[in-house]
């Protein structure tokens, strides 16, 4: 009989203290990953809202996720939510403070940065993160799209259609999670 070397590794439920830190990576690590990368961009600006800005803030939002281990399903899942809520609030005040937007019209941007990581920490969850930031990037892409639209009359309607669409899948994705299977 083989003699095989097997690893545990223990299940690990984030303390309060671990989710603040995956909701201030939002603010710390992903708004600036994702500035410094937009910055960098020489194409033009619709090209780099709509086609390079979703690529760039999808990864940047779950990229503190690929060093976690031994959490389960549903607590990537929840992490990716709080890492993209620290990013959609520091968004927010960016949209009001620094273009102008109003309060209102910014509110479903934080709804929106909260729910697109979870789709792809659901790809994580299942070693398959791939297929689910692409599902992520092409709401974002669709999202930043129609708002570049402004002739379009039914735009915002399109958003908001896309931003309930996004937040549904979210919502499925977490209950899709298994709350005792272990990712190693």
């Amino acid at each position: 009989m083989e003699n095989v070397r097997q690893c545990v590794i223990p299940l690990h439920k984030p303390s309060l203290k671990e989710l603040m830190f995956f909701f201030l990576s939002g603010i710390v690590v992903s708004i600036p990953f994702a500035l410094v990368f937009e910055q960098v961009s020489l194409f033009s600006a619709t090209f780099s809202l709509v086609i390079l800005a979703p690529l760039i803030e999808e990864l940047a939002k779950v990229f503190p996720l690929f060093y976690r281990h031994g959490e389960t399903e549903r607590s990537i899942v929840t992490l990716g939510i709080l890492v993209g809520l620290g990013f959609g609030i520091v968004e927010f005040f960016e949209y009001i403070f620094l273009a102008g937007v109003p309060v209102v019209a910014s509110i479903p941007h934080i709804v929106f940065h909260a729910s697109s990581p979870a789709i792809t920490a659901y790809g994580i969850a299942k070693k398959n993160p791939f297929p689910y930031y692409l599902v992520a990037v092409s709401f974002h892409a669709a999202i930043n799209f129609f708002a570049l639209s402004r002739a379009l009359d039914f735009g915002f309607l399109v958003q908001l259609v896309i931003l309930i669409t996004v937040y549904l899948l979210a919502a499925r994705l977490y209950q899709r999670s298994s709350p005792e299977k272990v990712v190693v």
